[in-house]
């Protein structure tokens, strides 16, 4: 029973980079599916780049059709409908919700781009409580809306939202802090050993997520305020990226203290967050030509290789990298970089720009219209 039970947690996918936030599937991938995917279903969820969730079976997700976002909760192996939660939200530019739902402790937490957050009970969609971040704490949505998954570290649930963010108690939905009124940045927070990274909108900071103070920042000034991927941790290190022609540093975290390690140009990622295997970087560097696969040494920041072919977003699983290109195209390339599958899945004329998922042997690619396609690897 204790077995089955560790099992299941383990293929879980509970949240916006899996588990660890790594943006790293555990789970190996077989060759010959890779070659001849399997469809297995397809569902339509309504205009978003929101990636997907994935929890005891269930499959959670953001859409917007008719001027509402509408949190959809699908059998993860079917795509039959659950259950649906809508509310009214303008689609926006780019059309549709950003955020990945967070599931945890029996509740799904989502975001919309508005900064209007919810807990819905994860088996019946029921709204459990709601806050609008921009009218209770001033958060503003900036040129692209408010981006970021919600993150839950022990009784707070920190937003990417106002100046330097905005945590909430995960069960009540109450303040427990809040920067001040103003436009955040648009990656996730990241859980750093107790501590919660933000990239804000003009630095990489270190705060407490029981009183949101900040204990270390890192200026990161960029074009439109446009701090979009991820940062990533490993071995007390941070490496951060931005587009527009800012670059990528690698910083030392050391005593919640932040410092430069080395700096250069070689990925400026718009939207896609990076990843970290053995010792190296992977991303996707936007400036010309757009959309280039890059892999870096980490210790030195030196580029080992690069693949061209207008990449839009990635995730590692069974030591490889998973990419979806612009054209829908999902591309499967070793550590050096030597192709090993490729595959049509997606439109080549939507926003294919949404990180795929890998969760107990399924694919799910999701292009900005709403299409969802989940594929048979097992």
């Amino acid at each position: 029973m204790v077995l089955a039970l560790l099992l299941a947690l383990q293929t879980d996918w509970p949240r916006w980079r899996g588990a660890d936030g790594s943006g790293v599937s555990p789970e190996a991938l077989k060759a010959e599916a890779l070659a001849r995917p399997k469809l297995l279903f397809r569902a339509q969820l309504g205009e978003g780049l929101s990636s997907v969730s994935i929890v005891a079976g269930k499959l959670y997700t953001l859409g917007n059709q008719g001027g509402q976002d509408v949190v959809s909760c699908l059998d993860a192996k079917t795509g039959k409908p659950v259950w649906r939660f809508p509310y009214k939200c303008p689609a926006g530019n780019f059309n549709g919700p950003r955020a990945t739902p967070t599931v945890h402790g029996g509740l799904v937490y989502t975001l919309s781009r508005n900064g209007q957050a919810f807990a819905l009970d994860a088996v019946t969609g029921e709204p459990k409580w709601q806050a609008d971040l921009a009218k209770l704490y001033g958060a503003k949505t900036g040129d692209y809306g408010i981006t970021g998954s919600p993150l839950v570290l022990g009784d707070a649930l920190v937003f990417n939202a106002c100046a330097k963010g905005v945590a909430l108690n995960r069960t009540s939905g109450e303040k427990l802090w809040a920067s001040a009124a103003g436009t955040s940045g648009f990656a996730s927070p990241v859980a750093v050993d107790g501590s919660v990274a933000l990239f804000t909108a003009s630095s990489l900071s270190i705060l407490d997520p029981a009183t949101g103070r900040e204990l270390s920042a890192f200026a990161w000034q960029t074009s439109f305020d446009a701090n979009a991927a991820d940062p990533v941790l490993f071995d007390g290190k941070l490496f951060i990226t931005s587009g527009w022609d800012k670059g990528c540093a690698l910083l030392k975290l050391e005593n919640q203290r932040l410092s430069s390690l080395w700096q250069n140009t070689e990925i400026r990622s718009q939207i896609a967050s990076p990843v970290h295997l053995d010792g190296r970087l992977f991303g996707i560097d936007d400036n010309t030509p757009n959309g280039q696969l890059k892999c870096l040494d980490a210790k030195t920041g030196k580029p080992l290789w690069s693949r061209k072919g207008g990449f839009g977003n990635l995730l590692a699983a069974g030591g490889k990298l998973l990419s979806i290109d612009r054209t829908g195209l999902l591309v499967v390339v070793d550590a050096d970089g030597k192709d090993v599958a490729k595959a049509q899945v997606l439109g080549r004329a939507a926003k294919n720009w949404t990180a795929p998922v890998l969760c107990d042997g399924l694919l799910y690619c999701r292009d900005g219209e709403g299409l969802l396609v989940c594929l048979d690897l097992r």
